[in-house]
């Protein structure tokens, strides 16, 4: 635990073992699309941006849409300087901040509850898995829009626009198959008229899970792309404090460097 992980490379599967021990959300609603990102898609996009792009260790981070703290919470047990997780429920964050006590990051970390447009300041990373708008149409737009005002790097998460096919059963418990794919024309739009450029876009596929009435299985295989967006921020210090009050007491400045969860990590991944 008092080893720093910047020059040591976490395996895949010893991070979503990690991340799979964050509680899930009490009550998910249907109306936010409240749907917790899988321990091994979440593992896999952390690995990529801490590793592909160097884009979490040492930096200040944000997860937009936290939910119960995935991501962030991962960007912290990789080594990220502060990270801060923003959700309008705050049923969400209050368990974020549960589970990033059990997880040894709390002081790393901060939630807020608040609309996710109301952020101010400036991160070197924004993480995402916004709402792909099957109950409110487009209803990712405002999260790409924030994303990009206030982040330099963004990892995004959407629904793709090609079908789950035969590719969706590559994917196994500890391995995600990243499929070949192009972006959105709304998205490839939405984000150059924003200044942003993709930089990458991988497709995996996950499972959701049976949550809510309408469903009608018991899992339900989708393809999702992971946009890796270049953002071109005015020069400014970077991160300052939000305008939203955090929910938990811990300061919001002046974090220690996240210490070696993953102390006997290997120095290649499996």
């Amino acid at each position: 635990m008092g080893r720093t992980m910047q020059n040591r490379m976490v395996r895949k599967l010893d991070l979503e073992i990690a991340l799979s021990k964050i509680g899930q959300h009490p009550c998910p609603k249907a109306y936010l699309e409240q749907y917790t990102i899988p321990s091994a898609v979440a593992a896999q996009l952390l690995h990529i941006a801490a590793y592909t792009y160097d884009d979490l260790i040492g930096k200040a981070v944000a997860e937009l849409g936290c939910g119960t703290g995935r991501l962030a919470i991962g960007s912290a047990l990789l080594g990220a300087k502060e990270v801060i997780g923003v959700d309008v429920d705050k049923i969400a964050t209050k368990t974020a901040l549960k589970n990033a006590e059990k997880l040894g990051v709390k002081r790393q970390t901060q939630w807020i509850t608040a609309d996710v447009s109301t952020i101010r300041g400036s991160f070197d990373t924004v993480l995402q898995n916004p709402p792909f708008g099957v109950q409110k149409r487009r209803a990712d737009r405002k999260f790409l829009e924030t994303a990009m005002r206030i982040g330099r790097r963004i990892y995004s998460l959407h629904k793709s626009i090609r079908k789950a096919t035969k590719h969706a059963a590559k994917s196994r418990a500890t391995s995600i198959a990243l499929i070949p794919n192009a972006p959105s024309p709304f998205l490839k739009g939405l984000i150059e008229g924003h200044g942003g450029q993709i930089k990458a876009l991988y497709t995996l596929p996950i499972h959701v899970p049976y949550m809510f009435d309408f469903h009608r299985k018991r899992k339900h295989k989708v393809l999702v792309d992971l946009y890796v967006i270049e953002a071109h921020l005015q020069p400014e210090k970077t991160h300052s404090k939000p305008v939203s009050r955090t929910r938990n007491k811990e300061p919001a400045t002046s974090y220690p460097k996240s210490k070696g969860l993953f102390e006997g990590a290997r120095e290649k991944d499996n």
